[in-house]
């Protein structure tokens, strides 16, 4: 069954998580790179124990406290000034390079493209406002509606119900390779953009194609 739409992950996959390196290695030298890495990580991982445990809290308080604790794990002082650039800069990630030509072509072919995250709506909606994609992203959904963050099956049935298409119809997209195994567990026909070169997940499944870059989104719709 071929594909009619298509969802991106959001954090990682349009948006550059680790370009927040930038700001983190202007307030502290030779820190920047570490942090970042931290404070994602643990922002996924506090998206998982909430979920597990059934006490949601929004993605972007989740954001915050994944900071603090990377700031104090690196033995780091965190500042109220310093806390709030960091995550000023986290609402306006920098847009990996490709993504607007991969949009407009996706719209050219007449492929609705939307995407479906962990981010908080108004997270999302400054991000992709900011990263000027707007008019090429609908439907975009935040599990904020589900209170469950992905790999939940109930995250990724709002895909399916928004675009009342059968998961197989629609391509899931992820740079992150938990969330495209998720996805692919749940039925989704996925991509997974491994940038990294990273080695698959050692959980026996395997996503519906593994490439490099989103522009392998396109040769799910040939013309």
């Amino acid at each position: 069954m071929l594909p009619r739409a298509v969802l991106f992950d959001a954090y990682g996959t349009l948006f550059d998580v680790y370009s927040v390196g930038l700001l983190a290695e202007q307030l502290y030298p030779g820190h920047g790179e570490r942090l970042a890495q931290l404070w994602r990580d643990k922002q996924i991982e506090y998206t998982r124990l909430v979920s597990m445990s059934g006490r949601y809290r929004p993605f972007w308080e989740l954001t915050r406290a994944g900071l603090r604790f990377a700031a104090r794990r690196l033995g780091l002082e965190l500042p109220l000034e310093a806390e709030d650039r960091l995550m000023n800069q986290y609402r306006h990630l920098s847009a990996f390079p490709e993504n607007r030509a991969v949009l407009a072509e996706l719209r050219a072919r007449d492929v609705r493209a939307g995407i479906l995250s962990n981010g908080d709506p108004e997270m999302l909606a400054v991000a992709v406002k900011s990263a000027g994609l707007t008019e090429l992203l609908d439907p975009v959904l935040s599990v904020h509606a589900t209170r469950r963050y992905k790999t939940d099956p109930a995250a990724y049935a709002l895909g399916p119900a928004a675009l009342g298409l059968d998961p197989r119809q629609i391509l899931f997209v992820s740079s992150n390779g938990w969330d495209a195994i998720g996805a692919t567990w749940y039925g989704y026909t996925t991509l997974w953009v491994n940038r990294g070169n990273l080695p698959l997940e050692e959980l026996e499944v395997t996503p519906t194609r593994i490439g490099s870059s989103l522009r392998d989104v396109l040769d799910f719709f040939p013309t």
